[in-house]
């Protein structure tokens, strides 16, 4: 009796301590920042933890770290010879390996000088020739900041001098439309890989496809970039995928009022290092109806992305990468008549849009601290979007027609060659084979007959060259310094584009930088094909050169302390050759969607954006972080009138607050339970005034364009929140979160209506309160 009574006994105090001794592995990589080679026996332990926990990798960088508690933890990265680098605030669940790619960067320090203090792993940008406005985003924070929604393009939006809306996740940098961000993955410029990217903003869209699931640490710059980059204006979205766990098989299932996600990655075979990761995604809104506006429960998505990853002993490594988006969404006139008071009311639209990209890369080390990185691409993004609109006779007629298709082969190549302790160059080469089907009509008013506006089909090349040198002119003085170069087939313009800048070390706290660069971009293409309506031309603006700007950035950075940093950038911005209707008003500067723009432009316009960013910064200790942002800044144009004004994108300031803290609780303190907000507040929307006289002649809304962005809505207040509880098993962890964006329900500010049943002239106006109740179990 006694010995059956110790049995559930017994049970019982082995579940106790199997939950008790809950854990999982840390293991990952260490490289050379500069060559990219692996670190042999760096060591790699946990702070402030008791016992000691450590490990040394081994000849191939490798190390793992078994048995660590789930929880939060800072790892430090050393070794003789190199900086010593402090991950702060891993996270360990217990339903997936915590997989770490940390760089290390040579310190060229004399045994004489000064001892330069630890590098924070999140404050360096993950390319070292990025000097100034740059930074990286890593992986957890795009799942743990509000308003983020696992969005990168939303979380970018919390970064100083960066401002959006609540509609779309276009990415305004400094004042620029969101158009003149390159979105870049894997090393090769990629469409939006937005869901319904450019419905509403030129670059922007609802979502990413981009999930935290499939992400590695990237870039994000905002300025003055290096060489390596161009056919960009106002940044660049570095993103790289991540590799799949070499060691064993782990998914991810997560079931929301958005849609259902499910991932998987692992070996293709146990004990090789070839593996894969990939990611899908089905999403509607339907069950959001109830506070999405009208027509927004039709919208369906879908977005399917992987990497597979094959190390080979002589040959390098080869990884096979892809990305692909399907969106569709439709709209419905509505049926009685006496409920129609706008134009919109009485059409129909039909969207169906594809996008994709598909690449292979090789990377293969050389002797010499040399190694060649080689990428093939294809990319495709097609546009459908058919409109009809109900004439006099109750009809639905055919209004307007978007059938826009555009696929391009990429080769870009370069090679990495360290010249000893002070000096590395990286040059390399890019050429795009672009090809497009481009057809674009709309009628003046509802019964009359579309009038062409674009009908193109060809190929195009658009090619560059670059090289830039990062030489450390003393062990507290680095110079980067670099050539880039672009020509555009279509009508062989050409662009040499010089890129240098400077970083100066004071101490071990203090970082002063100073960067200039030239950049260019090439407009749409559907922009080189159009018709002019009012002169009958057709492919008006085949010629029209690159946009180009000069970037100047002085850049200060202040640590603190260990937790907490400060960044100040002043930064100037002088666009020329800006593509401008003469005598007019207008300029592409202001670009937003204006897919059946007709006219002739010509390269005269220019455009102006100064301003000062502030960041300061607690890094996660004890569960607790916040980040303040701020940015204040103003954008200027120079129309085709010669008139400088306010462009469509000048708020003027911005600030961000991103607060969040962590409770460790449960019996042995291994779940969490996460609070995070963020609060926006930036100055309102710019738009023109309206002529009312011709409004109500015309019975349609007629801006007066030669007072252009002249009125500015009332400032905005956005808050966004995020509440998750996690619980970690033996063999998985399980999430619940709730998660909403725009909490306080600010509207979006759209422009003005016509209101044919009154006459009035009505407000356009969307509220877009998106909230996200969801549970995932890794496992």
């Amino acid at each position: 009796m006694i010995r059956k009574a110790f049995c559930p006994l017994l049970i019982i105090m082995s579940v106790q301590i199997v939950i008790a001794q809950s854990s999982q592995v840390i293991s990952g990589l260490v490289t050379d920042k500069l060559t990219s080679l692996p670190i042999p026996f760096a060591q790699v332990s946990i702070l402030n933890y008791k016992p000691f926990i450590g490990s040394v990798t081994d000849s191939l960088g490798v190390f793992s770290l078994s048995n660590i508690p789930t929880g939060r933890y800072d790892i430090e990265i050393t070794f003789i010879g190199y900086h010593k680098t402090i991950m702060r605030e891993v996270v360990v669940i217990s339903g997936k390996q915590t997989k770490l790619n940390i760089i290390l960067e040579e310190n060229i320090t004399q045994l004489n000088d000064v001892t330069v203090g630890p590098t924070l792993e999140k404050q360096k940008p993950l390319n070292s020739n990025a000097l100034v406005s740059t930074r990286m985003l890593s992986v957890e924070e795009a799942s743990r900041y509000a308003g983020g929604f696992d969005d990168p393009a939303r979380l970018a939006s919390a970064f100083a001098g960066v401002a959006s809306n609540n509609s779309n996740n276009g990415i305004v940098v400094r004042g620029n439309a969101p158009q003149y961000l390159q979105w870049r993955m894997e090393g090769v410029e990629i469409p939006s890989p937005n869901h319904f990217n450019d419905l509403r903003s030129f670059g922007g869209g609802i979502f990413t496809a981009l999930s935290a699931q499939m992400l590695a640490n990237s870039d994000f710059l905002t300025g003055a970039f290096p060489a390596e980059y161009s056919n960009a204006l106002s940044g660049v979205f570095d993103i790289n995928l991540k590799k799949g766990n070499t060691e064993k098989t782990e998914r991810t299932i997560q079931l929301g009022l958005i849609g259902l996600e499910s991932s998987q990655e692992g070996p293709f075979k146990k004990g090789r290092k070839s593996s894969y990761v990939y990611n899908y995604r089905a999403s509607t809104l339907g069950l959001l109806a109830p506070v999405l506006p009208d027509g927004a429960s039709s919208i369906m998505y879908q977005d399917l992305s992987f990497k597979l990853n094959f190390p080979t002993k002589k040959a390098g490594v080869f990884s096979i990468w892809g990305l692909g988006l399907l969106n569709s969404a439709q709209n419905n006139p509505k049926k009685d008549s006496t409920e129609r008071k706008y134009y919109d009311d009485s059409q129909e639209d039909r969207i169906r849009m594809r996008t994709g990209a598909f690449g292979i890369n090789h990377k293969i080390f050389l002797r010499n601290n040399a190694y060649i990185q080689t990428v093939i691409s294809a990319t495709a993004n097609e546009t459908d979007w058919h409109t009809k609109t109900i004439d006099r006779t109750q009809q639905l007629v055919p209004f307007s027609n978007i059938s826009n298709t555009n696929w391009e082969y990429t080769l870009s190549t370069f090679v990495n060659k360290k010249f000893g302790s002070r000096h590395t160059n990286r040059t390399g080469v890019k050429v795009r084979l672009l090809n497009y089907d481009l057809q674009l009509n709309r009628a003046s008013s509802a019964g009359e007959n579309p009038l062409e506006i674009v009908n193109a089909e060809g190929s195009s090349m658009l090619s560059s060259a670059y090289t830039n040198s990062s030489i450390f002119l003393t062990s507290k003085l680095k110079l980067n310094a670099g050539i880039s170069t672009q020509h555009f087939s279509l009508n062989n313009n050409y662009s040499i584009e010089p890129r240098i800048a400077l970083s100066h070390n004071f101490g071990q706290k203090h970082i002063l930088g100073l960067a200039y660069g030239l950049h260019s971009r090439i407009e749409r293409l559907y922009m080189y094909y159009n018709n002019s309506l009012t002169t009958g031309e057709r492919a008006v603006n085949k010629n029209l050169d690159f946009t180009k700007a000069h970037h100047i950035v002085l850049s200060y950075d202040w640590n603190l302390s260990e937790l907490f940093h400060l960044k100040v950038e002043p930064y100037f911005q002088q666009l020329y050759n800006v593509p401008v209707m003469n005598g007019t008003s207008f300029s592409a500067i202001n670009f937003q969607s204006d897919w059946f723009f007709a006219e002739k432009l010509i390269n005269e316009g220019e455009g102006r954006n100064y301003g000062v960013e502030i960041t300061l910064e607690k890094y996660m200790s004890n569960g607790f972080y916040y980040m303040a942002t701020t940015s204040f800044f103003e954008s200027k144009y120079k129309g085709g009138d010669g008139v400088w004004r306010d462009t469509r994108f000048n708020r003027n300031y911005v600030v961000n607050l991103l607060v969040g803290k962590e409770w460790k609780v449960g019996k042995n303190k291994q779940n969490a339970i996460n609070i995070n907000g963020r609060i926006t507040f930036q100055g309102g929307d710019r738009f023109s005034p309206i002529d009312e006289g011709a409004t109500q002649a015309r019975k349609a809304i007629v801006y007066d364009e030669t007072r252009a962005f002249s009125v500015q809505t009332n400032p905005i207040t956005n808050v966004h929140l995020t509440v998750a509880y996690r619980k970690n098993k033996l063999k998985s962890s399980r999430e619940i979160a709730f998660k909403v964006v725009n909490l306080t329900q600010q509207p979006d500010f759209f422009g003005y209506q016509y209101n044919f049943r009154t006459g009035g002239i009505d407000k356009d106006v969307e509220t877009i309160l998106l909230p996200n109740l969801s549970y995932k179990v890794f496992f």
